[in-house]
């Protein structure tokens, strides 16, 4: 029931419409990859698999609470959380140009992981971040030694929104370490590639 008050004063229920939905400024989708599942011959992405597009708060919710968190994952995989139409590759043509900021969940075990994860998803789907148009979306990488969430963007060069974003989700997930920015084009030559940006 919701509460609502009269001219006179007075407090009126008035039963909650449950078939109202509230939009979000644009549709997200989960996807879920295995890498260590496929075989070594086949190529990378081909165990990414979309889960489900969403694009109300309620039918947010409704999958968050389904499906499992990132501490519940099995060690190596991935699970991403991306504008519509973009997917986590590299070769999107939405994240070709850009890169990725790097949370390593190194302080407060399992907990901490879904609790920067959920501020995360939070801080996107409700377009928090000044520099909004920048964010690709979000991938939680579990790993038998190590966990990490991180934040891609479509404009690796422009220095100046990349530092607004990073600023903005260290504030939302309330983490006080050093992160650090890696351009995809970057990590696509080395594997032991080097941060851009730090903060």
């Amino acid at each position: 029931m919701a509460e609502e008050e009269s001219q006179n004063g007075e407090i009126i229920e008035r039963p909650i419409d449950g078939s109202k939905k509230h939009p979000l400024e644009r549709p997200w989708t989960f996807w879920f990859d295995n890498p260590s599942a496929k075989s070594k011959s086949a190529a990378w992405g081909s165990s990414l698999r979309s889960i489900y597009t969403f694009s109300t708060i309620e039918d947010f919710w409704c999958l968050y609470n389904g499906l499992f968190l990132p501490s519940k994952l099995p060690p190596g995989t991935d699970f991403h959380c991306f504008k519509e139409g973009v997917e986590p590759k590299w070769e999107d043509v939405q994240c070709a140009h850009g890169g990725k900021w790097t949370v390593n969940n190194t302080r407060g075990g399992k907990d901490e992981l879904d609790k920067i994860w959920l501020n995360t998803l939070l801080a996107m789907i409700g377009e928090q971040f000044d520099e909004g148009d920048e964010i690709c979306g979000v991938v939680a990488s579990v790993r038998a030694r190590s966990e990490k969430i991180a934040l891609w963007t479509r404009t690796a060069a422009n220095e100046a929104a990349q530092m607004s974003v990073a600023k903005q989700w260290k504030e939302f997930i309330d983490y006080n370490d050093k992160i650090g920015y890696i351009f995809h084009d970057d990590a696509k030559k080395d594997k032991s590639v080097k941060n851009r940006y730090t903060l």
